[in-house]
């Protein structure tokens, strides 16, 4: 949606080939017709201060690559899928498989980790917000004069405690990028004064940050978080962060209104500091995207074309056929014992109906039922096998983010952060840009 003109809640979405401009007097979209790749009329695409551009962190395209019609795992020789395991085997040789354990925790939730009348559910999620929220903080995230982008921000739960962890930090700013309307946001109850929250309704893969008014004026330091960022979603948002948006800003040499500073001191320490010669205490380069804290999810919806780890793969002598196949093994990880056909069904309408009340319950080993999980098992296989080799594929294709990151300045991280039975999707991707106080790189 324009920033100029957001979308209320409950309007839905435009109709198919109509204006994308919501007419606020009207409570309703625009109707007039769009010309074909554009999202608004003649009248209202001037007036929309605009964040959208058509595929830009969609990554390139490639035909060429990718075979018209691949067959499903179930269809492959026990020699083909004998010749997939030794690829990813070598390509997973030196490895850490067994990442560190960061499972933390934060003050702010204490009072609600702490009712008794949370269900299993609301229980599990909060754990999992706390250890986000922790590990933001262990990075020195969680501070004043900056903006928190997070992307499939559902209620957008996870930037409300954020908000609630920061009290009263001046300067801050949440934009909550969500693709599909949802239901029972949280973001809408926040009135501090200090705090302002942007909810924007559109894919990742179209959004351009430089173009949202609040960043190009203020030009504070972006975090970029996500809880349970499914697969190809992942991808998009950071190339979305470190290529559309940090690229371009250090192309222009924006310098911010408001620095990062370590420790987030004020601006009066950091004068103070600064007269007494600390300089070493005050941050050379200040870099658009101060970090990234993003719990991964749903490997086997990641895609070739959007992967940012396609180098990382060719040159390992992988392409685009043997990450489809990695990416659909990835299941293995989570899907646990094989469900009959009646429980795979009754899961699987489960699974829609929470997404389609924009509900965050997709990280839970009962909804990670997929076409491949509920195949047999190869006759050379069982069930313990099949999961470490989902693991492996998991671990492999999180490596080609990681060198992604590497390339473009960044110093990242796989930790463990929640326990597996609090969720099967346990895997937290950190980044911080070189110049700061960095998290060990996983090898």
């Amino acid at each position: 949606m324009a920033a100029s003109a957001p979308m209320p809640h409950g309007t839905g979405f435009p109709a198919e080939g109509r204006c994308g401009y919501y007419v606020e007097k009207k409570k309703r979209f625009c109707r007039m017709v769009v010309a074909a790749g554009k999202r608004f009329c003649g009248e209202h695409a001037g007036a929309a201060e605009d964040f959208f551009i058509q595929d830009i962190n969609a990554g390139l395209k490639d035909e060429t690559e990718i075979p018209e019609k691949l067959v499903p795992i179930s269809f492959l020789s026990e020699e083909q899928m004998e010749n997939l395991i030794k690829k990813l085997r070598k390509a997973s040789e030196g490895l850490n498989s067994t990442l560190k354990d960061q499972i933390m925790s934060h003050p702010a939730l204490h009072d609600a980790l702490n009712d008794p009348k949370n269900g299993d559910s609301a229980t599990k999620h909060l754990k999992q917000q706390a250890s986000i929220l922790g590990n933001i903080e262990k990075l020195k995230l969680l501070g004043p004069r900056r903006c928190f982008v997070e992307f499939g921000a559902g209620k957008g739960k996870l930037s409300h405690w954020v908000d609630i962890a920061l009290k009263d930090a001046e300067k801050v700013h949440f934009i909550l990028v969500e693709k599909v309307t949802t239901r029972f946001k949280v973001d809408g109850k926040h009135r501090k004064k200090n705090s302002v929250f942007e909810r924007l309704q559109i894919d990742i893969q179209h959004l351009c940050l430089n173009k949202i008014p609040l960043l190009s004026k203020e030009k504070l330091p972006v975090v970029g978080i996500g809880k349970h960022l499914c697969g190809v979603a992942t991808d998009l948002a950071l190339r979305c962060l470190v290529e559309t948006y940090a690229a371009s800003c250090e192309e222009r040499n924006e310098e911010p209104l408001a620095k990062r500073v370590k420790n987030d001191k004020t601006e009066k320490e950091i004068n103070t500091l600064a007269k007494e010669g600390n300089e070493k205490n005050i941050p050379e380069k200040w870099t658009p995207v101060a970090g990234i804290v993003i719990a991964l999810c749903c490997h086997h919806r990641c895609d070739w074309r959007h992967y940012v780890g396609k180098e990382y793969f060719r040159a390992l002598g992988l392409g685009a056929v043997e990450f489809h196949y990695f990416q659909r093994m990835s299941s293995w990880a989570t899907c646990g014992m094989q469900k009959t056909s009646l429980e795979a069904s009754n899961i699987s309408t489960k699974r829609k109906d929470k997404q389609n009340d924009g509900s965050e319950e997709h990280d839970d080993g009962g909804y990670r039922i997929t076409d491949d999980s509920t195949e047999s098992l190869p006759g050379f296989l069982n069930v313990e096998e099949k999961k470490k080799i989902g693991h492996l594929c998991k671990l492999l294709i999180d490596q080609g983010r990681i060198n992604y990151l590497q390339q473009k300045g960044f110093n990242p991280a796989l930790q463990y952060y929640t326990d597996p039975l609090v969720s099967l999707e346990n895997v937290l991707l950190t980044a911080l840009p070189n110049h700061s106080s960095s998290p060990e790189t996983t090898a």
